[in-house]
């Protein structure tokens, strides 16, 4: 890789630019054939052969898998540790009419877990319902008011989604109490995890299932892929299991785009086919929810599921009671789910306000008590904060500050939060160094949850910020660009930007190729849209582009008209004019 600093010409940002080259010497060698050999079998140009080699696809069966990818194409569910003890019991469940209970997380991952867990089960005629845990009043994961529901329903089964693996005292509490457990999570296991009868978790030490990254709600899809593979269970759904099977897909895709997980292996193939239903023919609560938001059904993407459709979905646990997500997500109706989705977009709404209330708030915390240049963390509480919206306003202080930073409110006496991160930087990890100081915490690399005692809060920021402070290098505290490769703009012709667009779904591990150019000449005047966003046209050899970039107004000041000497990074969109497909270049970066 080659490494080169630019000045933002903005006094809040700086980034690197890292452009990705090839490897040296032999492996060169091999390198070089396989661009040459992708580029012969696919008919596509070495740049984009290039790109496709560093993302893992150097044959032709890996580029049909890739641009082409099939229910065919998904792993043996069987080889999840596991997974026959949990089918065999859920199988006995069936056959005896015992009641199961599912129990799931209040986010987009659990809430399209738990629908499609419940939805399954009872096509295959369980006696099955569901329960989501209150975000205020029960906190995340299966919890004692979990334990007392299925009590007083009488179930002899329950099965977690999106949450499970780190609550052993209630699985050992449910299993005494002759409830069986099943959990299927995807969150990395403690060093003393849940023994459930089966625990269905790719990131379990002795799981020797090859793809680590699946969401809670894509474990959960493993899990009817296997049951659907058994006969007896196999007979009792109405239609063929294939076809059962790729139903459920769009709650897949919702979940595992929600969630942020790597869209690579099997994320991929689930993800591309849910998209597709999602587009072609969406279950009324789904079709209700991008009706209401103002999405085009069609056109759905996987950042418009981020951004528009996921923020849906959650607010309505973020304010209130998720179940009425499943309720949504379930519906067979169409009116009582466009009943439904005006629900979540009212609350949407509302959790807008409240965030961005509780983010200027923030932001004046920082400017005030925190020196950002030398802090390598931001932690901050305030006993009044909304529980439901610190995640969200701890992610938008990482995008204007760049240091990883943890929110925390008070609830029940006990200061709870959430921690984000920025790219490179394993905050899992960094609170892990710093467990004593915790009640508990659990999450990812970039996303975590915690509690923290009230009295010992000064404590643990400054156990925190030092651990922080000697982890995150200068070089993580500076925002990378990766650029796929140079290119001469020429070279965007509506080919290469159609084929380009069948790289997607984007997502961590296959994010949209960037690329640079050099010597561009900006064409007229650049200019200010939406207040914020700069909109402009370069053009190089006679070729006229349209570019804007989102949030970069600060630059125009930069952008004299006529000048030769810009360089450019950028993706690539897509704008549709007379049938034909034009590019659309979606600055990152100018210099």
């Amino acid at each position: 890789m080659r490494h080169w600093r630019t000045d933002l010409m903005s006094p809040a940002r700086k980034y690197r630019w890292t452009l990705l080259t090839r490897e040296a010497g032999e492996e060169s060698l091999v390198h070089l054939e396989t661009v040459k050999r992708l580029t012969d079998e696919l008919g596509i140009s070495p740049l984009l052969a290039e790109i496709l080699t560093r993302r893992g696809v150097r044959t032709f069966d890996e580029a049909r898998a890739f641009f082409r990818p099939s229910l065919t194409d998904l792993l043996d569910p069987f080889q999840m540790e596991g997974m026959e003890t949990a089918v065999d019991r859920i199988a006995r469940a069936l056959t005896k009419k015992e009641k199961i209970l599912v129990y799931g997380d209040y986010d987009v991952d659990g809430t399209n877990g738990t629908a499609l867990l419940w939805t399954f089960l009872k096509s295959a005629g369980g006696d099955v319902t569901y329960f989501i845990p209150d975000r205020i009043k029960d906190g995340y994961g299966l919890s004692q008011i979990g334990i007392d529901r299925a009590r007083e329903l009488g179930a002899t089964l329950l099965i977690t989604v999106d949450c499970g693996i780190t609550a052993s005292a209630y699985v050992d509490q449910a299993q005494a109490s002759g409830i069986d457990v099943i959990i299927c999570d995807h969150h990395k296991p403690g060093a003393q995890f849940a023994e459930a009868l089966a625990t269905l978790d790719p990131l379990k030490p002795s799981c020797p299932y090859p793809f680590k990254h699946l969401s809670g709600c894509g474990v959960g899809f493993k899990l009817i892929q296997a049951l659907s593979s058994r006969t007896e269970i196999a007979e009792r759904l109405a239609d063929d299991p294939r076809e059962v099977l790729a139903s459920y897909l769009d709650f897949v895709a919702l979940a595992t785009t929600a969630d942020i997980v790597q869209l690579t292996g099997e994320n991929r193939t689930l993800v591309k086919l849910g998209l597709d239903l999602l587009n072609a023919n969406p279950r009324p609560g789904i079709r209700a929810l991008i009706e209401t938001s103002g999405l085009k059904l069609g056109k759905i993407t996987a950042g418009q599921i981020v951004f528009v459709l996921a923020p849906r979905i959650n607010a309505v646990g973020r304010l209130g009671n998720a179940m009425r997500a499943v309720e949504l997500l379930t519906s067979t109706s169409y009116e009582q789910s466009l009943q439904l989705a005006q629900i979540a977009e009212e609350e949407n709404r509302n959790r807008r306000k409240i965030d961005e209330d509780t983010f200027l708030e923030a932001q004046e915390l920082v400017e005030e008590y925190l020196d950002i240049e030398r802090e390598g963390a931001i932690v901050l509480h305030q006993e009044t904060w909304h529980p439901g919206v610190i995640g969200i306003v701890a992610s938008r202080l990482v995008e204007k500050y760049y240091r990883p930073t943890i929110m925390m409110t008070t609830v029940d006496g006990v200061a709870k939060g959430s921690a984000r991160s920025v790219a490179g930087f394993d905050i899992y990890e960094a609170l892990k160094r710093c467990e004593d100081k915790l009640i508990q915490f659990g999450g990812h690399k970039y996303a975590a949850g915690l509690a923290v005692e009230v009295e010992r809060l000064e404590e643990f920021k400054e156990a925190f910020t030092a651990v922080v402070n000697e982890l995150l290098t200068d070089e993580l505290r500076t925002p990378e660009i990766k650029i796929d490769a140079e290119i001469q703009l020429t070279e965007l012709t509506p080919k290469f930007v159609r084929i380009l667009h069948q790289f997607a779904p984007f997502g961590p591990g296959n994010m949209r190729p960037v690329f640079v150019a050099r010597n561009v000449e900006l064409y007229g005047a650049p200019r200010i849209v939406g207040e914020k966003h700069l909109k402009f046209k370069v053009r190089t050899n006679n070729h006229v582009f349209d570019a804007i970039g989102f949030n970069l107004g600060h630059l125009i000041g930069n952008l004299l008209p006529g000048r030769r000497d810009i360089a450019l990074a950028f993706s690539i969109d897509e704008s549709d004019y007379t049938g034909e497909t034009f590019p659309q270049l979606k600055i990152r970066d100018v210099k």
